[in-house]
């Protein structure tokens, strides 16, 4: 059989991707203030990179709770990524809960996230912002640079009192600064 010459035709919607290809074939992303619907698909990706050690868990509750912390990027109706922003005082925010669906990745949507939730801190007047991550060299080059975590006793107390690795994390504490508008 000559391959050169043999062509096949596929009717449309006979061929289909890979599952780990299919967000190639969709459609751009819009990053968006959270929703109350949109909680269980939060949780569902909190809950999925908690299991990896990746994040601290956050339970349903509490982010029903503090949904108007979150934001997240949809593409055809379907949450893919996620983050949230906490007032810690009256001059910092966490940037926290940071989380892209697998498969989704590399398409600059941590950054968009990320983007979103420092232009709410500015919004807000918040001068600074931080999280605590293993991600350091994203993080990087979104301008936070690396800082002592013993600037952040609240986060430390509040939050990381709870996580199983507290006694050896892992984690790097990162700083940015938010210029006013």
């Amino acid at each position: 059989m000559d391959w050169t010459t043999d062509v096949v035709d596929i009717p449309m919607g006979m061929l289909t991707l890979p599952e780990d290809l299919a967000p190639l074939r969709r459609g751009r992303a819009t990053i968006r203030p959270a929703r109350v619907a949109d909680v269980p698909a939060i949780a569902e990706l909190v809950a999925h990179y908690a299991r990896l050690r990746d994040l601290l868990p956050r339970p349903m509750g509490d982010i029903y709770q503090s949904v108007r912390e979150w934001v997240v990027a949809e593409i055809d109706g379907e949450i893919v990524a996620c983050g949230s922003l906490l007032v810690m005082w009256g001059d910092l925010a966490e940037v926290r809960s940071l989380a892209v669906k697998a498969g989704y990745q590399g398409r600059g949507l941590g950054q968009q996230v990320v983007n979103a939730l420092v232009d709410e801190a500015r919004r807000l007047g918040i001068p600074t912002v931080f999280c605590l991550t293993r991600a350091v060299k994203f993080f990087a080059g979104l301008g936070f640079t690396v800082t002592d975590r013993d600037r952040f006793p609240r986060k430390v107390w509040k939050d990381c009192i709870h996580c199983p690795m507290f006694s050896n994390c892992d984690e790097v504490a990162m700083i940015r600064p938010v210029p006013p508008l």
